[in-house]
């Protein structure tokens, strides 16, 4: 069974070098050589932030007026998204800044009964709503969510945020 199997295999070659229009083809007789080539290193710089997924933060805004949890801790150059629930029945906000941006932004609201539209760093939310706010801290620090629905933040309605390294 063997002559036969490769008088089928001589066939086949030859028909091939039949076809292809010439007589065999020179093989090579050693392998090319590769040279490797230096590839550049990337050199990390200040502002490369290695791929990580976002951090989540579940927070709830209650009409104990409350912001939960009281204090969170967050990684500086990672998106941090804060997922925020008002599990009440009033309006609240969601302001994200230092004891000036508060400051700031319960002057803005003189004192209203909620945010007219969303800000880059503050957001309204409806009773019963959940809102996403995704944010970038550049470096450590610390900083506070506020609520400034008239009256809520002078009655507590305010969460620390440390960035850290």
């Amino acid at each position: 069974m063997r002559p036969v199997r490769l008088a089928a295999l001589a066939a086949v070659a030859l028909l091939v070098v039949g076809c292809s229009g010439g007589g065999p083809t020179p093989v090579p007789t050693a392998a090319p050589t590769v040279t490797p080539t230096a590839v550049p290193t990337a050199t990390p710089t200040a502002t490369a932030v290695p791929a990580a997924p976002v951090t989540r933060i579940e927070v709830k805004l209650t009409d104990a007026l409350r912001i939960e949890p009281a204090s969170m801790t967050v990684p500086a150059g990672v998106p941090v998204t804060f997922v925020v629930t008002n599990s009440g029945a009033m309006e609240h906000e969601f302001v994200l800044g230092d004891e000036a941006v508060q400051a700031a932004h319960a002057m803005e609201m003189g004192g209203s009964m909620g945010m007219d539209e969303d800000e880059e760093m503050a957001i309204g939310v409806a009773p019963g709503q959940t809102k996403e706010l995704t944010v970038t801290f550049p470096s450590a620090t610390s900083l506070f969510a506020g609520c400034h629905v008239a009256g809520h933040y002078a009655a507590g309605m305010k969460a620390t945020i440390e960035i850290v390294p």
